[in-house]
């Protein structure tokens, strides 16, 4: 099974700098950070007792029938500059209801934080940008939030949202979430990037809709020619708006002799959607060690992977042997190098997952690590019977 990588030193050499980015990269969608991810699950309760054990969130806002919503709860979870959203239906039918049932448990909305959300609005549906949600004025005693959206790959959203004027915990209509039960962080910083998975033929088109309607660049490329193992492929690019807070790595499946990992996905998730999300850490050997303890399950590496490691990167802080205890991947790039590790996919469908990133220096995303990252999914694949 083994993976075929031509010209590596050339991809490798494709790793964009950030003066490169700025100059490619549109700046009529200026962009802060990512706000917030929403998730539609089945039991938000149980979803965020999950997130707050295994991944060490904290409990910080909620909204439902004691707050007067009706037709859903939602429970925010933060870690730092990580704020997940987790919302289950509360009536039969619905948009929710029928997402859930389409897609299992998975990401509905990226939201994104501007300085101007009415404006974000106007420049992305005047450029083609299908709208989710007219700009809308949100208040309560905290100040006033506004909140627009557009729709992008699949039934996936971007939420732009302006919260200059608000000094509530969340949004309008949530309260603070009191908890006693609150265990300690793992030690996760902010999110690095989201990658999303696409129809056969459809990568080329939501690369030209970032470009188009946001003012991303494309950063990197990867065709199956590059990168493919004895049994399956995928093409990806990685777009990236101006100041590189927010990259969206766009992956779409291609022809191999078995069932890659992106035709799995597309199988049980029913379509486009978020394949993963990658938090970073300061310290990957410690925060991969805890999530370990609390029960997170990460991909097998096998020790083979770590016999030239050291030929391969070159030098790095860490100790070999602790990085191969945990399991943890190393790839360099020409501004430094990165540790990365991915868990199983964290719902019943083998659908969404995610990566655990720490950077020392690479912009990269880890394209020496392909050979042994597809591998190990094909070997979960297999376990699953739909290889």
């Amino acid at each position: 099974m083994a993976a075929k990588i031509k010209n590596l030193k050339n991809i490798q050499n494709t790793t964009y700098s950030l003066e490169k980015l700025f100059d490619e990269a549109e700046d009529f969608l200026p962009l802060l950070g990512t706000d917030y991810i929403e998730l539609y699950v089945g039991n938000a309760k149980q979803s965020a007792h999950f997130y707050k054990t295994a991944f060490g969130f904290q409990s910080e806002a909620y909204a439902g029938l004691e707050t007067g919503l009706k037709d859903r709860v939602s429970y925010v979870l933060k870690q730092d500059k990580i704020r997940l959203v987790l919302t289950s239906p509360l009536q039969k039918d619905g948009e929710i209801n029928q997402h859930i049932n389409i897609h299992g448990d998975g990401v509905k909305i990226v939201a994104l934080w501007v300085e101007d959300a009415k404006k974000a609005y106007e420049e992305t549906t005047s450029r083609g940008a299908k709208s989710y949600l007219k700009p809308t004025v949100e208040k309560d005693e905290f100040g006033e939030v506004v909140r627009s959206g557009i729709y992008t790959y699949g039934e996936t959203v971007h939420i732009f949202v302006e919260r200059k004027n608000y000094n509530g915990v969340f949004l309008p209509g949530y309260k603070k979430w009191e908890s006693h039960y609150n265990p300690t962080p793992v030690g996760l910083n902010y999110v690095d990037h989201m990658v999303g998975n696409v129809g056969w033929g459809e990568m080329k088109k939501w690369c030209e809709f970032y470009a188009k309607t946001m003012g991303f660049a494309q950063i990197i490329s990867f065709t199956d020619d590059d990168i493919s193992t004895d049994y399956t492929a995928l093409m990806s690019k990685v777009m990236s708006n101006g100041n590189g807070r927010i990259k969206f790595p766009i992956n779409e499946p291609a022809k191999g002799k078995k069932k890659s990992q992106i035709e799995e996905y597309l199988d049980f998730y029913n379509g486009s959607g978020v394949q993963h999300i990658a938090l970073a850490t300061n310290n990957i050997v410690e925060t991969v060690s805890e999530m370990r303890k609390r029960g997170v399950e990460f991909l097998y590496v096998p020790e083979t992977y770590y016999d030239d490691l050291l030929e391969r990167v070159g030098d790095i802080d860490e100790n070999v042997e602790v990085l191969k205890e945990h399991g943890i991947l190393i790839d360099r790039d020409d501004e430094g190098y990165l540790l990365q590790l991915f868990t199983k996919p964290v719902v019943d469908r083998p659908t969404m997952f995610f990566e655990i990133i720490q950077r020392k220096g690479a912009q990269s995303f880890g394209v020496g690590n392909f050979k042994a990252l597809f591998e190990a999914i094909e070997r979960e694949q297999e376990n699953r019977g739909t290889l």
